[in-house]
């Protein structure tokens, strides 16, 4: 059994080159080839595709957009996107809507027929670019965890090593009080004690 393949795009000539890169495998066959998002919709129980390759810079309804629709469609199908974007606003954009896999359109064929294995086999395809820009990304992303301005001073105190009595005096607040703070504090970081609170603070660039 082949798995079924629907290109979607709207460069002619890139459309004509991953045609015949995917008529020459053995394991998936063309189904279709669209220009636009419209119509590839509009024939989505017809074709019956395994696979979507989606360009995203597409006439009418975008690639993302696109994504988004076949999968509430089509929840099982895969969708790689194929694009010259490499934006990681575009990248995370494409995944949250449904993408299951992100290449560059300069890929080789070897890279192409392995992209699609890749996807029938529950992978996420991705160029190395790609996915070096999706762990940076990931690694950039802010902190989760709020702290009030108060318990980001606690914290800080706690940080330059100053005793609650130092602190106290500083902030003008009672021990009591700070404790109060610490204890909101250890919760919303999910720590016990004043090191693991300045571990976590730090990892996650609170303070």
């Amino acid at each position: 059994m082949k798995y079924k393949v629907v290109l979607i795009e709207d460069n002619v000539p890139l459309r004509e080159g991953f045609a015949e890169v995917i008529k020459a495998t053995e394991s998936f066959e063309l189904t279709n080839c669209y220009d636009n998002c419209e119509e590839a919709i509009d024939r989505l129980q017809y074709d019956n595709a395994d696979i979507f390759l989606m360009d995203i810079e597409l006439p009418g309804i975008d690639g993302v957009e696109g994504t988004r629709l076949i999968k509430k469609a089509l929840p099982k199908a895969n969708i790689i996107m194929v694009t010259v974007f490499e934006n990681s606003d575009i990248v995370f954009e494409a995944l949250c809507a449904g993408a299951s896999g992100y290449l560059t359109k300069n890929i080789s064929p070897d890279e192409l027929i392995g992209a699609l294995n890749e996807s029938v086999s529950g992978g996420a395809p991705m160029s190395i670019k790609i996915a070096k820009m999706v762990v940076s990304s990931f690694q950039r992303q802010p902190s989760k965890i709020e702290l009030s301005p108060r318990e980001k001073e606690v914290l800080s105190q706690l940080v330059k090593g100053n005793t609650y009595d130092s602190i106290a005096d500083q902030l003008f607040i009672s021990k009591n009080t700070i404790k109060f703070h610490l204890k909101n504090i250890y919760i919303k970081l999910q720590v016990n004690s004043n090191i693991e609170a300045v571990q976590k603070a730090n990892k996650e660039n609170l303070i």
